[in-house]
């Protein structure tokens, strides 16, 4: 069993220390451009970069656990290449991902001033246990609006909602009560139309609830694994 974790829009592999701290053998990776790279300009287009990953890694048995867009990676990885796959955790994620028009909107605007991206990185990671949001913000800042942009519009374009039924893989669900960009509606929605699906929602968890809760989001994961055993 690899467990391997996938990041979110704007960020990097890093954000999952807590994560590989206590799995160990666990593989945070960081999606192309971020910021080593081009950015992938969509999700299947991601799949095929972590398709490669595998196979150049002699991988197998993959549970793919993703956060918000790395959750519609896990998802399309799923439909793509369900053999490679022994289970999915979605992480603050769904079938679809649409984005706000007015956070693309804004996001283009910030192509020209990148500073003024500053109060939605913080925001984001504002929450987090321990110091890591200050290492967090930092590298979102330093990755830029140019990323983010690519990142949005990537998930603003993803929608797998109906072929969710095609998953015939163990799923967690995991969702924050507080998660506004992706709420407790889009994991229920994975465990009504997945065919082996369960959800863990963590009280007071927004959309980072996995940086702000980690030990509730790490026994939620040790014990679906356990279960897999």
């Amino acid at each position: 069993m690899q467990l391997v974790f996938i990041h979110g829009s704007g960020a990097s592999g890093k954000v999952w220390k807590y994560q590989t701290e206590h799995f160990p053998g666990s593989i945070a990776v960081t999606l192309p451009g971020h910021p080593e790279g081009e950015c992938l300009d969509s999700i299947p287009a991601m799949v095929g970069w972590l398709k490669q990953y595998y196979d150049e890694h002699g991988l197998s048995n993959l549970v793919l656990a993703g956060h918000s867009i790395g959750g519609g990676v896990a998802l399309q990885y799923a439909l793509d290449y369900p053999e490679d796959l022994l289970a999915l955790i979605s992480i603050g994620s769904g079938g679809r991902l649409r984005v706000h028009p007015d956070t693309i909107a804004s996001t283009e605007q910030a192509l020209a001033n990148s500073s003024s991206i500053a109060p939605m990185v913080e925001g984001f990671w504002r929450n987090a246990s321990g110091d890591i949001g200050a290492d967090l913000i930092i590298d979102g800042l330093a990755l830029g609006p140019a990323v983010f942009l690519s990142d949005f519009k990537a998930c603003d374009s993803f929608d797998v909602m109906d072929r969710l039924g095609e998953i015939d893989l163990p799923t967690l669900a995991i969702v924050g009560t507080k998660d506004v960009m992706t709420p407790e509606k889009y994991a229920r929605f994975l465990v009504e139309k997945m065919q082996h699906a369960r959800i863990v929602t963590i009280e007071g968890g927004t959309h980072a609830v996995f940086v702000e809760y980690p030990e509730q989001v790490n026994v939620a994961i040790e014990q679906f694994l356990e279960g897999l055993a």
